[in-house]
């Protein structure tokens, strides 16, 4: 008989104890499926006597995590997050022993995949993390296996289940953004601090991670471009909705004869587009292959259940003995690809303004981007959003991205302007 694969957790937070509770409800499916039992045999986490709704007694307690890598494990599974600190530690310290690795941590991964997939493969051994991106969905297999034998355009997505759920709170009930996100935080759905999730650095850890597989590129964190939703008015969504579109925080990635490019920033979606439709807190990434077409992953990006099923599956494979390149090549053929301008890439946009309400904004506006080389498709303004002030908002036809940069530094300090304009693109 196979003896069964022997897993050390750390971390027994949301995921941990999802982990745990899957393995226990669908335990003789797993075993049949991965070809031999999957057991916990150790975890450890920084409170011992915190109540977790899970049988914990049947499991060896370790108090310093990093031990174990040296336990009588098979594979250690990392819960705990962050790029650094103990999460690394354990990484570093597990696959130094020879042992396989499976992690939920983008934010490790972005920072530091590159080091632990070439430490994972002197050992001869896997480094998983189906659960590091877009939760249960399962798209970092979807692109290393199924999507192995094409050449991907571009990939990109919906990969931060709290911007969605803001924005499609503000959507659905026409309320502005900082109340919003208050009602996520009391629901859970939305940090204390949400600075990581709302401006836009969660998705761009991810974004790394699905560009590194899907292009063959290193993961380049530092070149991942990001801004988020915090400056995003109700008023902006009501515009989107009047010309056609919703707007969705997107991630997208997509390389080229320059380089590769790389960015996270609000989007106007055409309402004919999928992604137009994933409300709440659901996640999607679309990829387009040369041979295969347009290919759509949907489904839940966060929570006990799904992200416990991916990290399950990971262990299926490590117990069937299917495994490869972390990267889904090896790391001396990834390429070092370099950070394509973004002022070369052509688009339409949206644009809007806070402006003092008297004589000549509209003209100064204009002016601006007239001088900048901006073709305006339509220009509207809207009634007062406060005493003294309008909405403007503009869209432009189809042009270089450095044109609008160069229109927004022209007006940058005018008088007429009250707060920070907001540039948002609109899929093509």
């Amino acid at each position: 008989m196979t003896d069964p694969l022997r897993v050390a957790l750390a971390g027994l937070g949301t995921v941990g104890g999802g982990v745990i509770r899957l393995l226990d409800a669908n335990r003789d499916l797993i075993a049949r499926r991965a070809g031999r039992a999957i057991e916990i045999v150790a975890v450890s986490a920084r409170d011992r006597s915190k109540d977790r709704g899970v049988d914990l007694s049947r499991f060896d307690w370790v108090d310093d995590t990093t031990a174990l890598a040296r336990s009588d494990a098979d594979v250690v599974v990392e819960l705990i997050g962050g790029s650094d600190g103990p999460a690394l530690t354990l990484a570093r310290a597990t696959l130094g022993a020879g042992k396989a690795f499976v992690t939920a941590n983008k934010a490790m991964l972005a920072h530091h995949g590159l080091e632990l997939g070439e430490a994972a493969e002197a050992a001869g051994v896997a480094l998983k993390f189906e659960a590091a991106v877009a939760g249960g969905i399962p798209v970092i297999k979807g692109l290393r296996e199924g999507a192995a034998a094409n050449e991907i355009a571009r990939v990109y997505g919906i990969l931060n289940g709290t911007c969605n759920f803001i924005l499609s709170k503000m959507e659905a009930e026409g309320r502005d953004f900082a109340e919003v996100l208050a009602e996520a935080q009391a629901l859970g759905y939305a940090e204390a601090d949400p600075s990581f999730d709302i401006d836009g650095v969660d998705a761009a850890h991810k974004l790394s991670i699905l560009a590194s597989i899907a292009f063959g590129t290193r993961p380049a964190f530092g070149d991942v471009a990001a801004s988020g939703i915090r400056h995003l008015l109700g008023a902006d969504i009501a515009e989107a909705a009047a010309l056609g579109y919703r707007v969705r925080l997107l991630g997208l990635a997509e390389a080229g004869p320059n380089g590769l490019f790389q960015r996270v920033h609000p989007h106007l979606v055409p309402l004919d587009h999928p992604l137009a439709h994933v409300t709440g807190s659901l996640n999607a990434v679309v990829a387009e292959g040369n041979f295969v077409g347009r290919l759509l992953f949907q489904g839940a990006g966060a929570g006990d259940g799904p992200t416990a099923s991916a990290v399950v599956a990971d262990l299926i494979d490590i117990a069937r003995g299917e495994f490869g390149p972390p990267f889904a090549m090896p790391v001396a053929s990834l390429a070092a690809a370099p950070k394509a301008d973004s002022g070369e890439r052509r688009g339409r946009a949206y644009l809007r303004f806070t402006v003092a309400d008297k004589v000549g904004v509209l003209a100064e506006i204009a002016a601006a981007m007239r001088d900048a080389g901006v073709s305006i498709e339509s220009l509207i303004q809207r009634g007062a959003s406060g005493e003294g002030s309008v909405l403007v908002a503009i869209v432009t036809h189809e042009g270089p991205e450095r044109s609008v940069a160069q229109a927004l530094e022209k007006l940058r300090g005018s008088q007429s302007l009250i707060g920070q304009p907001m540039w948002m693109h609109i899929l093509g």
